[in-house]
């Protein structure tokens, strides 16, 4: 079976792991990048040099492909995506897949109609120790689930068109989506930069999935040590996954509280405390990524729905624009609707329609400029 074509869009942080999983997947073959920058395209073709250097997204899309990788930034993913899908590609986004909810719904709207696979690159969805932790909840080895607890932070890496929560949080809420399983219910956020840009470095996000279950989610450029850590808290048994921990990223807690039985029990808060054993699920080796690469391929293939998909990116979409737009209310809780509105735009009840109508022109002037660059 011939292999798909792809051509990869940005070749900066992101841009060279997609070249080296897309060629080391047996369905796929890079032909392609496609840079702005002369320096980046010399040094990939210095390491590269079967591959087609193209330097602007017009010559790219002269050249026989069947799909696209796009890690450009965010404020560009939108206007590159579209032209990509109307030629008729295949598009897999770096995450998050637009720079709001209307570009986001907009993008699934024209992947609909040319029937072309939209894919997120939500990497953590094919890491075989989330796959883990969705499992266990599955089979009931936590009970029900009470919270998650995330710490995402470190020393940089500065971003110039985001802030620190579209940079980090994409990978916790992801997870969270693919671990839940249902959509959150409100969501409120607090920031605060500490450059003279003005761009949130340091951020706290709390969402409410309903069923008393809570999430929160710290992400920070800021941090002097670099942590990578979820929980999740069962009724019965807790997990910890600390993606630093190579060894052993899953550990399961027999820990937790006992009510007292019985209707007198519970009236007087009779708590008791468990303490069990600490064990670690053996994880599979393997490279989420190339697991990502594989699975866009197969789905290309065979005609299925990706495991993030458009509408899974859009749910993480809505979810990061609510967080910024409860960090401008000062951490006033946004209501989510259960979809986009008609417009694609979540419903935020902290939000005013001013504020709302000026962010919306900022962002597409944003998008229009990017978008002019690469032209």
């Amino acid at each position: 079976m011939e292999k798909l074509k792809v051509g990869i869009i940005g070749c900066g942080y992101w841009g060279p792991n997609l070249i080296r999983n897309f060629t080391a997947c047996p369905t796929t073959e890079v032909v392609a990048v496609c840079d702005a920058n002369p320096a980046r395209l010399a040094t990939i073709g210095q390491n590269h040099n079967h591959l087609k250097l193209a330097c602007s997204l017009d010559e790219l899309l002269e050249l026989p492909l069947d799909a696209v990788a796009i890690a450009t930034p965010v404020s560009t993913h939108f206007p590159i995506a579209e032209r990509c899908l109307e030629a008729g590609l295949h598009v897999l986004v770096e995450k998050p897949l637009a720079a709001n909810v209307h570009e986001a719904q907009a993008l699934i709207n024209l992947a609909d109609h040319h029937k072309r696979v939209l894919m997120v690159d939500h990497t953590y969805l094919f890491n075989n120790a989330v796959r883990k932790i969705k499992e266990l909840l599955e089979y009931g080895e936590l009970g029900e689930l009470y919270y998650i607890d995330s710490i995402r932070i470190n020393l940089g890496l500065f971003q110039h068109d985001i802030n620190v929560v579209w940079d980090l949080a994409p990978h916790d809420l992801s997870i969270a989506d693919y671990v839940v399983d249902f959509e959150a219910r409100s969501i409120s956020a607090w920031g605060c930069s500490h450059t003279n840009r003005g761009t949130e470095d340091i951020a706290y996000v709390n969402v409410d999935y309903g069923d008393q279950m809570l999430a929160n989610f710290h992400v920070n450029w800021l941090s002097p040590v670099k942590i990578r850590q979820m929980i999740f808290a069962g009724s019965r048994k807790s997990v910890v996954f600390n993606e630093l921990n190579t060894t052993e990223p899953v550990k399961v807690y027999d820990r937790g509280i006992e009510l007292g039985s019985g209707v007198e029990g519970r009236h007087k808060l009779l708590v008791g405390y468990r303490t069990g054993d600490v064990w670690s699920p053996h994880i599979e080796a393997g490279e989420a990524l190339q697991s990502m690469v594989a699975h866009f391929a197969e789905c290309i293939r065979e005609g299925k729905t990706p495991l993030s998909d458009g509408r899974m990116g859009l749910r993480v979409t809505r979810l990061l624009d609510a967080a910024n737009r409860s960090i401008r209310a000062q951490g006033g809780r946004v209501v989510l609707s259960h979809g986009a509105n008609h417009n694609g735009n979540s419903d935020a009840s902290a939000i005013g329609p001013l504020e709302r109508n000026q962010d919306r022109a900022g962002r597409q002037a944003r998008s229009r400029l990017d978008y002019s660059l690469l032209r």
